[in-house]
């Protein structure tokens, strides 16, 4: 029941913290604040929900009016009869009457966005102690959550990212943060049909729904209706606080889908409210409060100005919350009628609902720009394989209903409640260059393309009566080591890498057969048999001996925190390196290949760290360079001569691609691009590893020529995407991309296997 009370120990206090310097509550305040306000009364409970990846506590505050065990349980019943029998839930008088409807309030997802988290502070306070009617109404009717501060780690350093480095607003759909999979574990338990997520800064107020394009899997109907009803209440609740531009610098609140044509689209469910939007949140909203603390603001503006900008936010915050909360309590009815329609659509098949002037009456200007629907196969199917079953556990871990018959391939029934999450996920996705002229983020995503597994789609289900389909919690586990002799592991998931890396690691004589796989000896089944059930891989068995001894592999890598991560998450030695600690003084003997992407210029080097790093190159060592950066590295240090082509900048998608080489023996046809590049005036020796498909190679995204034409994806329609030569790789594709794009990741493991063992020549540094 309700109240949780949790006694939370006291966190050492951190002068250090960020937000002491804006007036704002430091992280290690919380704890001592949120024991206070569950001493007020009997609404308050808080939880830790999880831990951040700088080891912070995540707190979850909920605020109710109190309940018994019982009367708890039939709240979950209930919650569960809406997802998972919404026929009968739009039915039950039980559910129109007493069911609770769930609001989440997320806070301060960006560290250095603060203000939600002291906004919610005062909000809890205030619902702990009012005794008003209103307040009172709103309790026994709603359970209100707050994910205190999503992104602690920032919040302390004054960094938008977490303590790993990523932007936690872009991995909702990838999950690779324990921030993230908090977010999703609290959204998917607590259902919430509203929710909202607080950012800065514009000014005025930015209040979501958004400008086209809109996600072609929402019930966007539904979703249009309630947001901008809400929109239009938070407006007024904003405004009416009284700020002006001429007296506090605060312009009008705007909402995005009435104000402006294109800039703040929904399309990718890599933020909060749009992932929250296929978890039956039927009313989710960004808000944007509007004065600036963080960045230049933060380290040049006076104490006193960032006391008061900082005041503003929190009170636009509150304003945007207890609006909220008006709406949540006069729509309570309607709310949870379109939670359940949204999810009775799922679950019977139906067809999505275009939005117009009809079907959303009362929100101005719907025109075909803002008409975007699919058209959901009956099936997913997907093959029972190392990529295959981390791909199923990544569904089942965001609620998709996952079916199988006896060893058959796993099935995604599409007559589901979440198939708008199941179709985001694994569709191909649309190319919609067409539609506006640029996206405020990525365009492309496909899981089905990107992740490295074998997904179809059927026309019906594949179940027979003989092998009936039935529902999965987990997939089946793939581990495999064949009973005699040598053993050979595929080098085509990142799975097979971190295997083989930590027998490595651990000493184990591996060799690389021509084909790119790992042979292992037969003595070491035992080490085998460890690795095959950790990572869950399959060694097979095989007669061939290997043609390269590999040894633990070190690399040193100027690179971005997702390629970081999705080395580290292929049991890379990595160590970081850039400009400044090369010439610093970098001990080149702890490295076997430099990985270039990003932070590491070479004119910029001293002649001291330009001769260390020539010494390192010209003893047996290569290069991996990603795009521009990386291409212009190998040029400098003459290790291959090739001249990249910049795409548009903004561009990005899912691309066709034609595997040609060693490094990408294995890959999938598909890779990801974001600013893509191509190669041209390739050098004596290089190899096209891999090429851009003829015709227009874009699957998915959004990709347009320059204003002079150029750049486009027909100019780089069967251009080199990969190159290769004796001393250096080059990719001008993102397989590491935010470490999403599973199934490309061991392209660059096999090329870091191949750079580590380059042959030894001389380096000329160019003129």
């Amino acid at each position: 029941g309700y109240p949780r009370r949790q006694a939370l120990s006291p966190e050492p206090a951190n002068p250090a913290d960020a937000s002491v310097r804006l007036g704002l509550t430091p992280y290690h305040a919380l704890a001592a604040r949120l024991n206070a306000l569950q001493r007020l009364g009997d609404r308050v409970s808080v939880e830790v929900a999880g831990v951040s990846a700088g080891g912070h506590r995540l707190y979850l505050v909920t605020v109710t009016a109190p309940e018994t065990a019982d009367q708890a349980t039939a709240q979950e019943r209930m919650r569960d009869l809406i997802e998972n029998a919404p026929a009968t839930a739009a039915k039950s008088p039980e559910i129109k009457a007493g069911y609770k409807t769930p609001v989440l309030f997320d806070n301060n997802i960006h560290g250095d966005e603060r203000e939600g988290t002291d906004a919610s502070l005062d909000l809890i306070s205030q619902l702990a102690t009012s005794n008003d009617a209103k307040t009172k109404d709103l309790l026994a009717h709603s359970r209100l959550y707050f994910n205190l501060t999503a992104n602690p780690d920032g919040r302390i350093a004054n960094t938008r990212t977490n303590a790993n480095g990523f932007d936690l607003n872009r991995d909702l759909i990838t999950a690779s943060q324990p921030e993230t999979r908090t977010i999703r574990a609290i959204t998917i338990d607590k259902q919430p049909a509203v929710l909202l997520d607080l950012h800065g800064y514009v000014n005025g107020t930015l209040i979501e729904p958004t400008t086209p394009p809109h996600g072609e899997n929402y019930e966007y109907d539904l979703f249009l209706k309630n947001t901008y009803a809400n929109a239009l209440g938070m407006e007024t609740a904003v405004d009416g606080l009284g700020y002006t531009p001429a007296r506090d610098g605060v312009s009008p609140a705007q909402i995005p889908f009435r104000d402006q044509a294109e800039g703040w689209d929904d399309w990718p469910p890599v933020f909060t409210p749009q992932y929250a939007a296929f978890q039956g949140a039927v009313a989710a909203h960004t808000v944007e409060i509007p004065l600036q603390v963080n960045n230049a603001a933060y380290d040049t503006l006076p104490t006193t100005e960032l006391h008061r900008r900082a005041a503003i936010n929190v009170a636009v915050a509150g304003a945007a919350m207890r609006a909220t909360l008006n709406f949540t309590q006069s729509h309570r009815t309607s709310l949870i009628a379109d939670q359940i329609e949204m999810f009775r659509r799922g679950a019977a098949g139906a067809e999505q609902v275009p939005v117009s002037t009809r079907t959303v009456p009362g929100v101005p200007g719907i025109g075909p720009e803002d008409v975007y629907t699919t058209e959901f196969p009956r099936a997913y199917t997907i093959a029972a394989d190392t990529a295959g079953a981390r791909l199923v556990a990544h569904l089942l871990a965001n609620d998709v209903h996952v079916l199988r018959a006896a060893n058959g391939p796993y099935v995604v029934d599409m007559h589901q409640p979440k198939r708008g999450l199941a179709n985001a996920l694994l569709a191909d996705g649309r190319d919609i260059s067409d539609k506006v002229t640029a996206m405020y983020d990525i365009s492309a995503w496909s899981l089905g393309r990107l992740w490295g597994a074998t997904v179809g789609t059927a026309t019906t289900l594949p179940g027979t009566p003989l092998q009936p389909l039935h529902a999965i919690s987990a997939p089946s586990p793939v581990a495999y080591v064949a009973p005699h002799g040598g053993l050979r592991l595929r080098l085509t998931d990142p799975a097979e890498f971190a295997a083989v890396n930590s027998l490595l690691q651990q000493g184990i004589p591996v060799r690389r057969a021509a084909d790119g796989s790992a042979i292992v000896p037969e003595s070491a089944r035992a080490k085998a048999t460890e690795a095959a059930g950790k990572y869950d891989v399959a060694f097979d068995a095989t007669t061939l001996t290997g043609t390269t001894a590999l040894r633990p592999l070190r690399a040193a890598a100027a690179v971005t925190a997702g390629e970081l991560f999705a080395l580290r998450e292929m049991n890379f030695e990595v160590t970081p390196v850039s400009t400044d600690i090369l010439n610093a003084g970098f001990d080149w003997s702890k490295a076997d290949v430099l990985f270039v992407s990003a932070g590491l210029e070479h004119e910029d080097l001293t002649p001291a760290a330009r001769t260390a790093l020539h010494t390192f190159l010209s003893t047996g060592h290569g290069l991996v360079g990603r795009g521009v950066t990386g291409a212009a590295f190998a040029s400098a240090t003459g290790l291959l001569t090739a001249t990249p082509v910049e795409g548009e900048e903004a561009a990005n998608g899912v691309v066709r691609v034609v595997n040609s080489g060693p490094v990408t023996a294995g890959a999938p046809p598909h890779s990801f691009v974001y600013a893509p590049v191509w190669f041209t005036g390739l050098g004596p020796g290089v190899r096209v590893e891999q090429s851009y498909a003829t015709g227009n190679p874009l699957v998915a995204g959004h990709w347009r020529a320059s204003a002079d034409g150029s750049g486009g994806p027909g100019d780089a329609a069967g251009r080199p995407s990969v190159v290769s030569g004796p001393r250096a790789v080059l990719f001008g594709t993102e397989p590491l991309f935010r470490d999403h794009p599973k199934g490309e990741l061991p392209q660059v493991g096999q090329a870091l296997f191949t750079m580590a063992h380059a042959s030894s020549g001389s380096v000329e540094e160019s003129r």
